[in-house]
């Protein structure tokens, strides 16, 4: 893996981003074409330098692979790339000061080997390039950690230390002799000179998650063993325990986050569904009675926004239907409200470093319709200028309306659900997908432009997404009811969407395919085997196709604390529950397929490995079933490449299509 670092690009940053990957031609129909929707976005969340002078990206190139730039505020002709990693993406990356960042790459299966984000720094005129951690295993055959002081590539990036100094805090898990989670330990980590000092000696054992004080010192911790939890808080004393409880049944406040004079900020329920924001006593350890944060019928799962110049927190951002933010400080929320006024179509997200004393910030617009255009905001003069849109391709008027809704399940149980629609005014009923999110214990939907639901409602499919039981982001009650459910109740409530989208008039009930990645490839399986009767087909990809699979297969990234404690809990003891993973066991029930499936799985997939999808394809068509396949075989857990994508949905398009699309009629 070759480190790059080139000169001077000389065209402005906005035409650079515009004029680096061609965009695939119009479709004779007048389709957008399919590369449109998967090419990587040609600019990529902008960041402020600390001063106020700069602004990072990463930015896609010709040949597709993101890369780093900054250039100049106050003369936006002049841009610089400052780093590139042949064949990989520059992911994450941040400011350390006003004059180095730190950067990681993407995850990337390659042939022979699996890369892990490392770490590197440069200077923001691409000089002192440097490497911190490795991103290969196989690459760290070396003599002298005195010459070479790179880290093992279990270490990643947790904070940058913003007090001046060149310094990040890393973080790395540590795993038994059997591939069991031990603990995870810190390091103050020097970007200049690779040097780097232990800050986690005399922690609890079994650390897990570390919240840092504003000065970068580890200030709270909470420890996994055994299925248990328990947080401890620094203080004066040491490290004294705070909470305990059961990791997954159990109900406790997670440490947040810790102000600059040691206010200690946690996310709690307080005998309430949804998690809100709370303040803590540090004398009683006591969160406070009212919530700072709280959100109807949604976690508070937010992000602070503190200005370290000033030295004061000024709100918080959030997401309930739509992203947004909370302002606390009168100045940024004026700021707020001037920008909406200006651009009323879209939600509007300010981002800045030293907010309180910054002329220009940054603004990141965008809707259902619309993807990320990044803009210039000039709060003296008032004036807009494009940085960079993300995806210059799409037209939003050929883009789905999306909307949030929620029904009542066949038990009571209300399940939110996020419907595209297809542009334009529908005749009738039209063809759908009932698209299943992966996890599945995450927030699969957000208001906003994406890919897929976009990519299948522009060929005119309504697009049905369930926050089915088991979700996360919309309260306790809704993901507990997901546990053992797989292929029960949380398949009862795709069902329930996929009828209840059909009584708003919406969708043709004759014309429902079902589809998803990973947990929801699984789901798209069972509901082919369950419901035959409302599916006309199904497509999934990377889909779990055995739950047992899940726990006796060795070369999966599955640690072995959630294949002893966590999956047992929230999928089903194998042993106890035998008789139920195996009745609700795709592999299983393979002979009950009788619609037609595409499945499309990864050579180098370590969450689902390969043989979930070739132990399926092979034990369907044995007893007959309709079943197109195809592999990737330089591919993991999902498509990174442009070229595989563009091979996948030109096949996904094709399969509805003669399904459930024009060509089956």
């Amino acid at each position: 893996m070759k480190s790059n670092v080139t000169g001077w690009r000389r065209p402005s940053w906005a035409a650079l981003a515009l004029a680096l990957i061609p965009t695939g031609p119009a479709l004779a129909d007048g389709l957008p074409p399919v590369a449109d929707f998967y090419a990587p976005a040609q600019v990529y969340r902008p960041k402020l330098s600390p001063d106020n002078k700069f602004v990072a990206a990463s930015f896609a190139t010709a040949n597709g692979y993101k890369q780093l730039g900054v250039f100049e505020l106050a003369n936006l002709q002049a841009s610089r790339t400052i780093a590139a990693i042949e064949g990989v993406d520059v992911d994450d990356y941040h400011w350390v000061n006003s004059e180095r960042l730190v950067f990681s790459v993407g995850d990337s299966e390659q042939p022979g080997r699996f890369l892990l984000p490392g770490l590197w720094a440069v200077n923001r005129d691409g000089s002192d390039f440097r490497q911190l951690i490795y991103a290969s295993y196989s690459a760290e055959a070396v003599n002298s950690r005195v010459i070479d002081r790179r880290l093992s590539a279990e270490w990643s990036l947790l904070d940058v230390v913003r007090d001046g100094s060149q310094d990040v805090v890393v973080v790395a898990p540590t795993w038994d002799a059997k591939g069991a989670f031990v603990d995870t330990k810190l390091s103050r980590l020097n970007t200049l000179n690779g040097l780097s000092t232990s800050i986690s000696v005399g922690a609890p054992d079994h650390a897990y998650d570390w919240t840092l004080d504003r000065q970068g010192r580890p200030a709270a911790v909470t420890t996994l063993d055994k299925g248990r939890y328990a947080s401890y808080l620094k203080t004066a004393k040491g490290w004294e325990q705070w909470q305990e409880a059961d990791a997954y049944k159990g109900s406790y406040a997670e440490p947040y986050w810790i102000g600059p004079e040691g206010e200690l900020l946690v996310t709690d329920r307080r005998g309430a569904d949804t998690q809100a924001l709370f303040s803590v006593d540090r004398q009683s350890f006591k969160p406070a009675e009212q919530a700072i944060v709280k959100l109807k019928g949604y976690d508070f799962n937010g992000a602070p926004i503190y200005d370290a110049q000033a030295g004061r927190l000024l709100g918080w951002r959030y997401e309930n239907d739509a992203p947004g933010t909370h302002w606390v400080d009168a100045d940024m929320k004026a700021l707020q409200a001037e920008i909406d006024q200006r651009l009323p179509a879209t939600v509007n997200l300010i981002d800045c470093e030293s907010c309180t004393t910054a002329q220009t910030v940054i603004v990141t617009s965008f809707s259902d319709r619309q993807p990320f255009i990044y803009y210039l905001y000039d709060r003296k003069a008032r004036s807009f200028k494009i940085l960079g849109r993300a995806r210059p391709a799409i037209k939003p008027e050929q883009m789905g309306l999306r909307d949030v809704y929620r029904f009542k399940a066949r038990d009571g149980m209300e399940i939110p659900v996020l419907v595209t629609q297809p542009a334009g005014k529908a005749d009738g009923p039209r063809p759908a997908v009932l698209l299943v999110h992966g996890g599945p214990w995450v927030r699969g939907t957000h208001w906003q432009w994406e890919q897929d639901a976009q990519f299948l409602a522009s060929r005119g499919y309504v697009v049905i997404e369930p926050e089915f039981r088991g979700s996360t982001g919309y309260g306790a009650d809704l993901h507990r009811a997901g546990w053992k459910q797989w292929g029960l109740a949380m398949q009862d409530d795709l069902a329930d969407a996929t009828r209840w989208a059909a009584k708003q008039g919406w969708v043709d009930p004759q014309r429902v395919c079902i589809a998803g990645a990973s947990y929801g490839g699984y789901a798209a399986l069972m509901g082919l085997i369950r419901d035959a009767e409302l599916y006309k087909c199904g497509f999934e990809w990377a889909g779990v196709t055995d739950i047992n699979l899940m726990y006796s297969i060795e070369w999966s990234d599955t640690s072995a604390e959630s294949k002893r404690y966590g999956m047992p809990v929230l999928i089903g003891d194998p042993v106890a529950d035998a008789a139920q993973l195996k009745a609700t066991s795709p592999l299983e029930q393979a002979a009950r397929l009788k619609r037609p499936l595409l499945m499309g799985h990864g050579g180098r997939d370590r969450r689902v490995p390969l043989k979930h999808g070739t132990a399926f394809r092979d034990a369907a068509l044995q007893a007959g079933a309709k079943v197109e396949w195809v592999e990737y075989p330089e591919e993991g857990h999902g498509w990174s490449k442009l070229a595989s994508n563009v091979d996948w949905w030109t096949r996904v398009e094709k399969f509805l299509d003669r399904n459930i699309g024009a060509g089956s009629r």
